[in-house]
């Protein structure tokens, strides 16, 4: 990703600039286009914008090269009435576009904001800025060439909380990067060793954060048949990765994040079609999600202890692969009859709740995970689906979202469903049908047990078809950003009532 300097004022342009110009509502153009000594000419400006049909509805773009001139070329971007998620799109298309002319010899945007614009501003802009700009590239490819500097310009950039706020969206970004990463990583170099070598790598040196990784006979000795009956049909044996980070300043609070990690998903012997199976590299999203949330709250040195749980394992096809019909015993000793093997992320995840309430300590937890399709068709691509046991943890959570830009829909644990998961030789089964989501969060909340909870289904948003704002195509890291917003907030969790 390219690196983000933050500005107080319009710097000297050179002829390897590209500079953002922000338009409004109705093609209005900001006030610093007017100066004494304007950077470009408000008149040619406005012509072109004419001839281009843009008027600041959003996603509209005006290219005006200037020859012979600094900047080497103004892109003008609809930003309509300038609100935060108008801000990350209007940042994101800049991006984008500015990368395409740096194929060209142009190596720094330069980003005017609002002179309003204050530290959530700021935050939103690096955060778009380094995201939009994120390409997975495997290592036996050539990598373009990219942007070198972003400069983000704001008047307010000298205030400490707009400093600040730039800090904690850069350190975001390379989070939610790392994540992305992960995802993208291609299911031949992928497996749950490789998985918990990326987190030994990238956490085990930031300070107060230790990172545990469980192998298979830790895994028998604690009881995770869950986990060991996912991943038993592979070559490559499960791990459970337990990143945790423990600050001096932390109060009692211990907020436990739960990831499904399942490098690759073939259904197992209730196995998938191909065209089910080309996106599976992405089943362990949540897993990346929550490790990289730790990973973020570690660099930000946030005052709080969270741990970060991933059971890791491949879902494959052999003789050593477990059937439908099996009887599965969890941590704690809750059992699941097996009715399908293609409903293999709530086993594990189960197991991963049950030791978090167990041996970790944990005062709350939230899972996440890509985990039924029925999610995605309820609420596409771009929202999550939330279920929580209570009304402030749920609040807390949505508000986090919003503020990250990674919206999520609440939906009922709705009891009447319950019966659907009734076994004859289990406390319950893994497929009890429609409605998909619901019945899936209804499977994982005894493994919660009385601690609050939320279940974040990220089956829609966790991977993307296409570029759009700060999300480009492929994993997208979401949930990252949800997680990290909700820990500075003191992760908020328990009420008195606990309604749903």
């Amino acid at each position: 990703m390219p690196h983000v300097e933050l500005l107080a004022e319009l710097p000297a342009l050179g002829t390897d600039d590209v500079l953002a110009v922000p338009v409004g509502t109705g093609g209005v153009l900001p006030t610093w286009l007017t100066g004494p000594e304007p950077v470009v000419s408000p008149e040619l400006l406005a012509g072109a914008l004419a001839d281009t049909g843009n008027t600041g509805a959003a996603g509209t773009i005006t290219n005006v090269p200037i020859a012979g001139r600094r900047p080497r070329s103004v892109v003008a971007v609809g930003a309509e009435a300038g609100t935060v998620p108008e801000l990350r799109r209007y940042v994101g298309i800049c991006v984008r576009r500015a990368q395409t002319l740096a194929e060209h010899g142009a190596t720094r945007l330069v980003l005017p904001l609002d002179g309003a614009a204050g530290a959530d501003e700021v935050r939103a802009a690096v955060e778009a800025a380094l995201l939009a700009g994120y390409r997975f590239r495997d290592s036996s490819t050539r990598p373009p060439r990219r942007l070198a500097t972003i400069a983000v310009v704001a008047a307010a950039a000298a205030d400490p909380e707009v400093r600040r706020a730039a800090t904690a969206g850069e350190v975001a970004a390379g989070s939610v990067a790392w994540a992305r990463t992960l995802v993208n990583t291609p299911p031949h170099r992928k497996d749950p060793a490789w998985l918990a070598a990326q987190a030994c790598a990238r956490l085990g040196g930031l300070p107060h954060v230790t990172v545990t990784v469980l192998g298979p006979d830790e895994l028998r000795a604690g009881g995770f048949g869950g986990v060991l009956a996912v991943g038993g049909g592979s070559a490559s044996p499960p791990r459970v990765v337990i990143a945790a980070y423990r600050p001096p300043s932390a109060g009692p609070t211990h907020p436990v994040l739960v990831g499904k990690g399942i490098t690759f998903d073939t259904g197992g012997i209730s196995i998938k079609t191909n065209a089910g199976m080309r996106h599976m590299a992405t089943d362990m999203a949540g897993g990346a999600a929550v490790l990289a949330a730790v990973d973020a709250a570690a660099r930000l040195e946030l005052p709080v202890a969270v741990t970060a749980v991933v059971p890791a394992a491949e879902n494959a096809v052999s003789g050593a692969a477990y059937r439908p019909a099996d009887v599965v015993r969890h941590v704690g000793g809750r059992t699941t009859e097996v009715r399908s093997t293609d409903a293999e992320g709530r086993l594990v995840l189960a197991d991963a709740l049950a030791h978090a309430r167990l041996e970790l300590g944990a005062t709350a937890l939230v899972d996440v995970a890509t985990l039924t399709g029925a999610m995605k068709q309820a609420l596409g691509a771009r929202t999550g689906g939330l279920y929580a046991t209570t009304d402030r943890l749920a609040d807390a959570l949505c508000a986090a979202g919003d503020a990250a830009g990674e919206p999520l829909w609440r939906l009922p644990l709705a009891a009447e469903y319950g019966d659907l998961l009734e076994s004859a030789v289990a406390d319950a089964n893994n497929q009890p049908g429609n409605p998909g989501g619901t019945t899936a969060a209804l499977f994982l909340q005894p493994f919660a047990g009385t601690l609050p909870w939320a279940h974040l289904d990220i089956a829609g948003p966790a991977r993307a078809g296409s570029d759009d704002a700060e999300t480009v195509k492929g994993g997208t890291g979401f949930g990252t950003r949800t997680l990290l917003r909700w820990l500075e907030a003191g992760a908020p969790a328990d009420d008195d009532e606990r309604k749903r």
